[in-house]
Formats: structure tokens, sequence, C-alpha cells
């Protein structure tokens, strides 16, 4: 922690920096706790792992009392969320979304030495450069350690419509491409060129498939809506810098009254397993209160990556309890996970567009859920009967 002492501001401004300084090392060093009930396949954790009150104080605050007399907020932090994920170093790496209260978002690099709580951001916030044509907002960065040794961070960058210049709502969704050595140091590629609409939630596969670079996609016709678009794409690019993907296919696309009628995207890079690769990935579906975001899981081929294997029916993590409620309520968006050398499996996700949280359990378990639990029959009377088989095998042990 940066402890910042200014010995020409009076007792009470310094009295007042101390007395945040205490109440905000008290909330980073909190120790997270379990929750209690869970339902086998992961364990949630008892309080958030990151909010806008984590952010240091010296991002929010003028310590100088010659320009902040009354030791106001100056620049303040709305939210911390939706954070891609490395294991770097012999430390859990968040790459955090930060939203100030300006709207405008920014990536904060946060660490712990064990997942679950601790976690500290560094001094500065992450400085993305900027291309010829300058970002409006950034957020929501993927991590992938690829196999040609560099790492990449995928994001969402924003701009304005300018084919709709009297729409101060319209905006434009591009992929951003960034790649680092060391997590510091980043150098900014051109954005992905895509022939099939507006892209966001795009993923880099960590190894090459035929020679090439792998991306999961989502292509949509307008900045939140899909339109025609929408699924879970495919497409293969000959390379990161000045990266193009000429053809696309949808490998698990949108589905009429499930968790992802309305859209699905690609969240965090796929985990390699001897089973295949395991996808984390959030669906979207309307309901009379809005939209509800929820996470799910499927299995591809270990060869064919683009192939699904296994697809569970329904959600497998939604919004709970305070989790529920945030700028955004009811969803739950996850862009980062990591498995450690011992099988275990951190997944962090973003509530309501507002906090980060945990959840964690092993890729055993989560190959057994997604190779053992059935797949969506699409109707409710195939739902009934799914359920009939669960009964009549457990009526056995009545």
């Amino acid at each position: 922690m940066s402890t910042f002492y200014n010995p020409m501001a009076s007792d009470a401004f310094r009295q007042r920096l101390r007395d945040m300084q205490e109440a905000h090392e008290s909330l980073i060093s909190r120790p997270n706790e379990p929750v209690d009930n869970n339902n086998g396949v992961y364990q949630r954790w008892k309080y958030p792992i990151l909010t806008a009150e984590h952010t240091p104080l010296h991002w929010r605050y003028d310590f100088d009392e010659q320009t902040n007399p009354y030791f106001m907020e100056r620049q303040g932090v709305n939210a911390a969320f939706n954070s891609g994920a490395m294991y770097h170093e012999g430390k859990y790496l968040l790459v955090v979304r930060v939203e100030g209260n300006d709207r405008k978002s920014f990536f904060g690099i946060a660490t712990s030495p064990n997942g679950v709580d601790n976690f500290r951001f560094r001094d500065y916030p992450l400085v993305m450069p900027e291309t010829e044509d300058p970002d409006t907002n950034v957020y929501d960065m993927r991590l992938t350690r690829h196999e040609d040794g560099w790492i990449y961070g995928l994001f969402c960058t924003e701009r304005k419509d300018r084919s709709r210049p009297d729409d101060t709502t319209a905006a434009v969704a591009a992929c951003g491409i960034a790649r680092t050595r060391d997590l510091v140091t980043w150098e900014r590629l051109p954005d992905l060129i895509s022939h099939s609409g507006q892209q966001r939630n795009v993923v880099l596969h960590p190894e090459f498939v035929d020679g090439q670079y792998a991306l999961y996609t989502r292509p949509q016709d307008g900045f939140i809506d899909v339109g025609k678009g929408g699924g879970i794409g495919w497409g293969l690019t000959a390379s990161m810098d000045k990266a193009e993907v000429t053809q696309e296919i949808i490998i698990d696309p949108k589905v009429y009254h499930t968790i992802k009628e309305v859209k699905n995207g690609q969240g965090p890079t796929p985990l390699k397993t001897d089973k295949g690769w395991l996808h984390l990935a959030h669906g979207v579906r309307n309901t009379a209160a809005g939209l509800r975001y929820v996470l799910y899981l499927f299995l591809t081929d270990l060869q064919q990556p683009w192939h699904i294997t296994h697809l569970p029916a329904g959600h497998f993590l939604s919004p709970h309890g305070e989790e529920r409620v945030g700028d955004v309520s009811n969803v739950t968006f996850s862009n980062g996970w990591i498995a450690n050398d011992n099988g275990e499996v951190f997944i962090y996700y973003g509530a309501s567009d507002t906090r980060m949280h945990v959840a964690t359990t092993t890729v055993d378990r989560l190959l057994d859920y997604v190779q053992n639990t059935p797949p969506d029959g699409l109707r409710s009377a195939a739902s009934v009967q799914e359920r009939i088989k669960l009964i009549d095998r457990n009526m056995r042990y009545g």
C-alpha cells in the first residue's frame, strides 16, 4: 500500500486522511468467507472481491490541502467489474474494468496472493495506447497467454457512430487488441477487421489452429441489439497485427426460449483439459423486468475447438442475492477465470455492472457437470421427462 503524508497539512486534514486510509486498508485486507450453502458445482464467497471503494484513495482524492481544503473526492469511481484474469508471477491478477463517475471506463490491475481476497490495485491505472481513431470507451478485457509468447488483451472499444451524428446514443463497438510481455508495457495493435457487423466479446484461442490465430467472435448488427447476428462465432486470422477475419461460422447460436434467446457471447479464454476445451459464456434473455444475464458452460473438442461436444441445459451461475442489484441489475458477466496447478478454478464475475465476485471449483467438478448434465430438450415435455428419469433413479434409494 502506498502511504501518503503531507507535513504542511493541518492536523485535521491529516487526521481525516489517516482515518480514510485505515478504513480503506480494513476493507481491502478483510478475509473472505465461503458461503455455507453451495450446489456442489462451485463455492460462492461472501464478500465482493472488488468494488469502487477498493480503488486507491489517491485515484479519487487530492491530498493537497491547498487545492482541496475540504478533502473532497475529486475524481469519483462508480464501479469496478468485468475483469480479465491470469495467474502471473505467483499472484492472481485481474485486469479490472474501472468506471469513473464520468462514465468513462479504464483498466486497473489488481493482484491477490490467494485469489479470493486482499486484492490490491497497482499505484497507476493501465495506460492503453490509442489507435489513429481514438477510443471513446474501452472495457471488458479478455487475457490470453498465447503459444506465440505474447500475452494478448482483447477488449471492446466503443466510438461514436458517425453515420448518425444527431443521435448522441448511437455507438459502434469493435474488438481492440493489445499485447504485452510483462503486463506492464502494452503495445496497441490495429482493431480487428470483421466483415459481419459490429463485434463484442471477442476472445483469442490460446493455441494456433492450422497455423493461424483463432478467435471466438460475437457478430451483431448494432451496438446493443444483435439483430440477425448473434451467437458465438469462430474465425481465423493469419496475424494478430492487422488481424482480419474474412469468414465466421456460428458455433453456439442463440436459441428461442432458452437462457440465450436474445444474445450470447464467449466469456474468458477456454481452459484446456484432457476431455476437451472448457468454455464459460454468458447468455441473455428478456424478462418483464429487462434483460437477464447468466453464465453457462460448454465443452469443445480438443482437436476441433469449434465443435461443441457437450452443452448442459440452463444456466451454470446466475445473479444471487445482492448480486442482482446494481447499475445494470440482474446481471452476471465473466471475462476471466484462472485454473491453478492444483486443478482449482477461480471464476471471476461481475455483478450487475457494479462489483466483482469470485466462485471457486475444480476442473474435475466442471468436467463432471458439463459432461453429465442433460442438454436442453427445448420443450417443457422434454424437460419433464429428464426430471422423471432423475426421480426414478433416486426412488430406488427411498
